[in-house]
C-alpha cells in the first residue's frame, strides 16, 4: 500500500521525503491557507520535493470552472492530480479532463454508489473519507472495504485513496481492506514509528553496551 501525506506544510513534506516512506501528497486550499502564501506557488514548491502524485483541489463548483482551474493547476507540474468534488458537475469535468490526459482524484466520497460513479466517469483516484463517517457513527473502514472488493471484481483501474485517516489503526484497517493508498496527516505518520517495546529495546541495548565497554 502506498502512503500519501495530507498537508501543505513544506517542513513536514521535506521530513517525510527524507524518511523515504512517502509516495505522494494530497493537499487543498484550506491546508495551504493554514500555511500562508498562494496556492499555485505552494503547489509548485511541493512538486519540487515529491515526484509522485500531488493532488490539488479546485475551488469552482461548475463544470466549466473546474475544467479551467484543472488545466491551470495541471500545467504547474506533470505529477499534479486534480481533486474534483463528488458532484454531477464534478464528474462531468472528470470525463472531459480524462480526454485531455489530466488525471483526477474525486474527493468527498461517502458512499459506494458515489465511488462507482466516479470510477465510471474515469477518475484515476477516488477518496472515501472514512474518518468523517466514523465521526457520525458509521463504519468508514467497511465502506473502503466494500469499494475495494467491487473494484477488484470488475477490474476498475481507479485507485482507492483512504482519506480522513485519524490514527495509526486506521492505516492497518484500510490496508487489510485493500486500499491502494492511505493519505494521512504528518502527526499520524509520526505515530506509526512508535512502539513502547522498540523504545525499551533501544534503552536496554544502550545500557548493556555501557556495561561491556
Amino acid at each position: 500500500m502506498k502512503l500519501f501525506l495530507d498537508t501543505a506544510n513544506l517542513q513536514e513534506i521535506k521530513q517525510a521525503a527524507a524518511w523515504g516512506v512517502i509516495d505522494g501528497v494530497t493537499t487543498n486550499p484550506t491546508l495551504v491557507a493554514k500555511e500562508g502564501g498562494d496556492f499555485p506557488s505552494r503547489l509548485a514548491q511541493i512538486c519540487e520535493f515529491i515526484k509522485g502524485p500531488v493532488s490539488a483541489e479546485v475551488l469552482a463548483t461548475d463544470t466549466s470552472g473546474m475544467i479551467a482551474e484543472a488545466r491551470t493547476l495541471a500545467a504547474i507540474a506533470p505529477q499534479v492530480v486534480i481533486k474534483i468534488p463528488m458532484t454531477a458537475a464534478g464528474l462531468q469535468a472528470v470525463t472531459a479532463l480524462k480526454e485531455e490526459g489530466i488525471r483526477c482524484n474525486v474527493t468527498l466520497i461517502f458512499s459506494f454508489n458515489q465511488a462507482l460513479l466516479a470510477a465510471k466517469a474515469g477518475a484515476s483516484y477516488i477518496s472515501p473519507f472514512l474518518g468523517r463517517l466514523d465521526d457520525l457513527g458509521h463504519d468508514g473502514v467497511q465502506l473502503v472495504s466494500n469499494i475495494c472488493e467491487v473494484f477488484r471484481h470488475y477490474n476498475f483501474a481507479t485507485e482507492v485513496i483512504a482519506a480522513s485517516i485519524r490514527h495509526p489503526l486506521h492505516v492497518l484497517q484500510v490496508a487489510q481492506a485493500g486500499a491502494h493508498i492511505a493519505t494521512l496527516p504528518f502527526s499520524v505518520l509520526e505515530k506509526m514509528f512508535n512502539h513502547p517495546l522498540t523504545e525499551q529495546g533501544i534503552e536496554r541495548f544502550l545500557a548493556d553496551w555501557q556495561k561491556v565497554r
